[in-house]
């Protein structure tokens, strides 16, 4: 299923009532997978209502799949953005759990879909701010689930510990409001800021990303960590994207 881009105001049904799109399997959210649908049935199996299903599903990737900017922010295989391979690792960065709570949901029949926003974490560690040559963080990934006839935004990136160690306010999700990240930490200081929505998705973008890495990241008029790792990657992005255009 090639990504689609979906536009609608949230709260409206998708066209036709088609839901279709939002419960089926892709390369990347490998719902049909084993691993996800065992792993989906295990942990929703006691639960009747979808909402509770939902939030199960939410605190499970929040927390157990640990909040991992390092991994495979470098790659341009679309193959590390399975929800399979990010939910065998155990951990990844907000666009791959968002992945998998997508496909988690899909695989116990919640209709579920990926949205992007761009961000500004104003308070992003030294060493990743240093890698990525800023604080923008583009195509910050989330999931959306429909939910008692609308959808529902679950932003599942901060695990808690990670959110105690630092002082930030962790997401928590009801099954019911949005869950997305809180302007300010537990201080008070200015943590995030949602600069530009990109809309939501049934697959993921992963051309669109990848296009939009490069552009921000690798584009830097310094040297920076991020730039020197994927060298070869973007020589190879920019090669496969040649190709697609002949």
């Amino acid at each position: 299923m090639d990504a689609h881009r979906e536009n609608r105001k949230k709260g409206t049904r998708p066209e036709q009532d088609n839901f279709d799109p939002y419960l089926q399997p892709t390369f990347v959210i490998d719902s049909n997978s084993e691993i996800v649908k065992e792993k989906a049935v295990l942990l929703t199996e006691k639960y009747r209502h979808k909402e509770e299903k939902a939030k199960k599903l939410f605190y499970f990737v929040r927390d157990e799949i640990k909040y991992n900017p390092y991994v495979a922010f470098n790659s341009f295989e679309r193959s590390d953005y399975c929800a399979s391979k990010t939910l065998q690792r155990g951990d990844g960065y907000c666009i791959q759990k968002a992945v998998v709570l997508t496909a988690l949901a899909r695989a116990v029949g919640i209709p579920s879909r990926l949205g992007f926003a761009d961000i500004r974490n104003h308070l992003v560690p030294e060493k990743l701010q240093e890698m990525m040559g800023t604080n923008m963080f583009v195509y910050h990934g989330y999931s959306e689930f429909w939910l008692d006839n609308r959808w529902v935004k679950a932003t599942p990136a901060f695990n808690i510990e990670m959110c105690n160690k630092f002082g930030l306010k962790p997401v928590e999700f009801d099954g019911a409001a949005d869950a997305v990240f809180h302007k300010r930490d537990r201080k008070g200081e200015l943590h995030i800021e949602y600069i530009t929505y990109h809309g939501t998705y049934a697959d993921l973008p992963f051309e669109e990303i990848m296009q939009a890495f490069v552009d921000q990241y690798l584009q830097q008029p310094h040297e920076t960590t991020y730039g020197n790792l994927t060298e070869k990657s973007q020589l190879k992005w920019r090669k496969s994207t040649r190709n697609r255009r002949k």
